[in-house]
Order: structure tokens, then C-alpha cells, then sequence
């Protein structure tokens, strides 16, 4: 079971633009864990703040090369395009193609408050856009070509699974 009850299609937090994290407080720190984990026992790539209902500019990412935080992450360069299937936790069981920059350079925080930037291409480009899109209130199904619903256990032999990495609160 997630830590943090993920919103679903509808919630209008989704829809709303996130708020910029001033600093990085205990509550903060709290929230980036439970994002973290509640992500990997979902199982997803990725969860933006408002997801969980919470109105920050956070995303969480981890695309199988390990946990990526951003905290007011903001995309810098981009190269090229490239449609690929995208799915979301906030709308279960629907798929559909989306067009994304191949690559990208991010910068925002990590959960220590280092300024940080990420050169990403492929699936982590393409989960911290679709994560970044949310801080926006813009969701996948908004900009996606062929959408369709898929079974449930379609969906868990696409995902596989990952073990979470130790909790960040107690590794900070």
C-alpha cells in the first residue's frame, strides 16, 4: 500500500499550477521520502507533488538508474522529438503516445538543497517531462495521440518491479 494516496483524474489539483518550495523543511523532507516510496510501491516511473496532493514544484524519478529528486526543477536545453507510450498513476490503466524532447537539461534542488543539473535522454527524459508537466497542471492525456485502456495484468508484465532504495529521511 502507498504511503500517500495518489490523486486521480478529476482531483482539480492536478490542474492547478504548483506552488515554488521556499526552503527545505522537515515537512518537505518527509513529503520527498513518502513521494519516493510511495512511487516504487505503486509501481511507477515517476510522481510529481500535486499527484499526492500537495501543491509544491517537486518530481521524484527513477527510470531504473536510480532516485532522481528535483525540487523547482526547470528544463534549461532540449533536443529533438520522439513519440513514445505514456501512462500515469493519477489515470490508471490509460495509455497513449506522446511526443517529448529526446533530451533534455534540467536543473533544479536535490533533497539535501544542492543545486543540481541532470542531462537526460530516453525513458528519464521522457518521466521528468511528463513529471514537470503535472507541476504545470497539465496532464499526459491532454497532449497524447491513440489513447487506450489497457487489462491490469498487461500493465504489471510492461512495469516489472524495482526495490525502493533506503528511505531518504533516514539516509539525509
Amino acid at each position: 500500500m502507498p504511503l500517500r494516496v495518489v490523486r486521480q483524474l478529476g482531483d482539480p489539483i492536478l490542474r492547478r499550477k504548483a506552488k515554488t518550495v521556499e526552503r527545505l523543511d522537515t515537512l518537505t523532507l518527509q513529503l520527498i521520502d513518502d513521494m519516493a516510496q510511495t512511487m516504487y510501491e505503486a509501481p511507477g516511473v515517476g510522481l510529481a507533488a500535486p499527484q499526492v496532493g500537495v501543491s509544491k514544484r517537486i518530481i521524484v524519478v527513477d527510470a531504473g538508474e536510480g532516485l532522481h529528486v528535483l525540487v523547482n526543477p526547470r528544463i534549461l536545453e532540449s533536443e529533438g522529438k520522439e513519440w513514445g507510450t505514456e501512462g500515469c498513476l493519477s489515470i490508471p490503466l490509460i495509455y497513449g503516445e506522446v511526443e517529448r524532447a529526446q533530451t533534455i537539461l534540467v536543473k533544479g534542488m536535490d533533497h539535501h538543497g544542492k543545486r543540481v543539473k541532470l542531462a537526460a535522454e530516453g525513458l528519464l527524459a521522457r518521466a521528468i517531462q511528463h513529471e514537470m508537466d503535472h507541476l504545470d497542471g497539465r496532464l499526459f492525456i491532454d497532449m497524447a495521440i491513440n489513447l487506450r485502456e489497457v487489462k491490469p495484468e498487461t500493465v504489471e508484465e510492461e512495469e516489472g518491479s524495482r526495490t525502493p532504495p533506503a528511505r531518504l529521511a533516514s539516509a539525509s
